[in-house]
C-alpha cells in the first residue's frame, strides 16, 4: 500500500506526501489516529511544503542582493519620517493600493534595507517581486532594445506587482536611458507598485535624467498617489561603528 501511495503521489506531483508518507503512517498507527485525522495532517503538511517552496522560489527570482528583514532594522535609529509611516508600510497596504514608495535621503540611513525588507515581506505574502540596481536595469533595457526584445522585457517586468529600483542617482545616464526608465515607470503607474531608493533630492534629479521634460514627467508619475519618505538622518554605519568603539572601550 505504501508503494502504491508513493506512486500515486508522484503522479499527482505531491512531492511531500511521496517523500514522507511512511513517517505519517507510522505516527498514525502509533497514536491510533482515525483515518480522517491522518489524511488531514498529511495534506496539511503537503500544503505547508508547497507554500514554503513557493516563497523560496519567489525570493530566489526576486534577485535580492542579500537578505534584509524589517524586524532587524534598528527602529530607534530610523529617520523620523520612516518611523511615522513604518506601520502602514509594513502592512503592505501600499501594494494593495498600487502606490509607489520613494525613500530619499543621504547614504547609510536604511533605504535599501527597508526596501529589501518590504520586498521580502511581499514575497512571503504571495507577491512576485523584482529587485534591480537602476544602472544595471538601464543597461538591461538598452540591450533588450538593441536586440529588438524590449517589448518582451517590458511585458515581463509589468507582471510584477512590486519592483524595487535601488540606487537611483548614484550614476547619471544618457537620454536613451532616461527615456527607457521613464517609459517603464509610466506603464506601471497606478497598475502596480514601485519602490525607489535615491540619495538625491528631487531638486537634483535633472542631474541624472538630463532632460527637464522627462525629469518633470518622472517626478509627476512617481509622486502621484505615493509615499515619499524623507530618509535624511545619521548614517547607520556611523552609529554601528560608534557602538563598536564604545563596546571596546567599556
Amino acid at each position: 500500500m505504501k508503494d502504491t501511495l508513493k506512486t500515486q503521489a508522484k503522479q499527482l506531483k505531491l512531492s511531500y506526501i511521496k517523500d514522507h508518507v511512511d513517517r505519517h503512517i507510522e505516527e498514525s498507527e502509533t497514536f491510533n489516529e482515525p483515518y480522517e485525522a491522518f489524511l488531514e495532517k498529511l495534506f496539511e503538511a503537503e500544503l505547508k511544503h508547497r507554500s514554503h517552496n513557493s516563497v523560496q522560489r519567489r525570493l530566489r527570482l526576486a534577485n535580492f542582493p542579500y537578505p534584509k528583514y524589517l524586524d532587524t532594522l534598528d527602529f530607534e535609529a530610523l529617520p523620523k519620517d520612516l518611523k511615522h509611516h513604518f506601520k502602514a508600510l509594513s502592512s503592505l497596504k501600499f501594494l494593495a493600493d498600487k502606490q509607489n514608495l520613494i525613500l530619499a535621503g543621504n547614504p547609510g540611513t536604511g533605504k535599501t534595507h527597508t526596501a529589501i525588507g518590504l520586498g521580502i515581506k511581499a514575497a512571503e505574502a504571495g507577491h512576485k517581486v523584482y529587485f534591480a540596481h537602476v544602472p544595471s536595469l538601464i543597461l538591461e533595457l538598452k540591450e533588450a532594445k538593441s536586440t529588438q526584445k524590449l517589448h518582451v522585457l517590458k511585458r515581463r517586468l509589468e507582471r510584477y506587482p512590486l519592483i524595487i529600483l535601488d540606487e537611483l542617482g548614484y550614476i547619471s545616464f544618457d537620454y536613451e536611458g532616461s527615456e527607457l526608465l521613464f517609459n517603464l515607470i509610466s506603464t506601471r503607474n497606478e497598475r502596480s507598485s514601485t519602490i525607489i531608493t535615491t540619495n538625491l533630492a528631487f531638486s537634483r534629479w535633472q542631474e541624472i535624467f538630463k532632460d527637464p521634460v522627462i525629469t518633470a514627467a518622472m517626478f509627476d508619475r512617481l509622486t502621484h498617489h505615493s509615499y515619499v519618505i524623507d530618509m535624511n538622518g545619521t548614517s547607520y554605519r556611523y552609529l554601528e561603528q560608534k557602538r563598536l568603539k564604545e563596546s571596546k572601550t567599556a
